[in-house]
């Protein structure tokens, strides 16, 4: 089965800056590109870390105060207190950034996401060099995937390839990434490996098993574990 990754997703003309560079052209980036971060890059492309507009609002939010170490402060206020006095990314940036490389799954980079409390991930290589950068909203987009390559991942890649079933012997229809399977197969577990595996093709938002089965093989099973000998029954 073909499993979606970063690499799919992914931006590969990356707009970056370096360390060097001065506060007023990063802001000139953003606005220019419309985007909300940047990655910073030493000569080699090593990601260093990254810029965002959050770093870049804290010379307005401290604008005119003294710029005086205050007791009891924590450790994210001092952080902002000494990027409102930044000059350049080097002062400016979150460090180290948070990254990904091309062949993550996709669950993964959203997982990574969300316990990293970003909303980007430069996207690097073996060696560390950046090669992409992917977004919440990149991550998205394999939900915009046609209905159609959807269907025929699920009878090609799920019944034909993965499970050796003829794609004939279920019905498979999608409407908005909601799949549905009718049919009937030999047994229970394949009706639910049927399921599970379909739920795994990208852009899939939900599946609606109503596959049917000839016999129970799962009670069997169960009958089978308490006839054991060694069983407690």
């Amino acid at each position: 089965m073909r499993n979606w990754t970063v690499r799919n997703v992914m931006t590969h003309d990356v707009v970056t800056v370096r360390e060097d560079t001065p506060y007023r052209e990063i802001a000139e980036i953003l606005t220019k590109h419309g985007i909300s971060a940047v990655p910073v890059i030493d000569e080699f492309r090593h990601v260093r870390g990254i810029v965002s507009e959050a770093d870049l609002l804290h010379k307005v939010e401290f604008a005119g105060e003294e710029p005086v170490r205050r007791f009891f402060e924590t450790r994210r206020a001092r952080d902002a207190r000494s990027k409102a006095g930044g000059e350049t990314a080097r002062d400016l940036m979150s460090r180290p950034a948070v990254t990904t490389m091309p062949g993550t799954k996709l669950g993964a980079a959203a997982r990574l996401m969300d316990e990293e409390h970003v909303k980007r991930l430069p996207v690097t290589d073996d060696l560390g060099r950046i090669v992409g950068i992917v977004s919440r909203g990149d991550l998205l987009r394999v939900f915009q995937r046609p209905d159609e390559d959807i269907r025929r991942d699920v009878a090609e890649d799920v019944l034909r390839r993965a499970m050796w079933v003829d794609p004939a012997w279920v019905q498979v229809t999608v409407n908005a990434g909601i799949v549905t399977l009718v049919g009937r197969l030999d047994n229970r577990t394949l009706t639910e490996m049927a399921a599970r595996l379909t739920e795994t093709v990208a852009g899939v938002v939900d599946v609606v098993n109503r596959l049917e089965y000839e016999f129970d093989d799962t009670e069997l099973a169960t009958r089978s574990y308490h006839g054991h000998p060694f069983s407690v029954s």
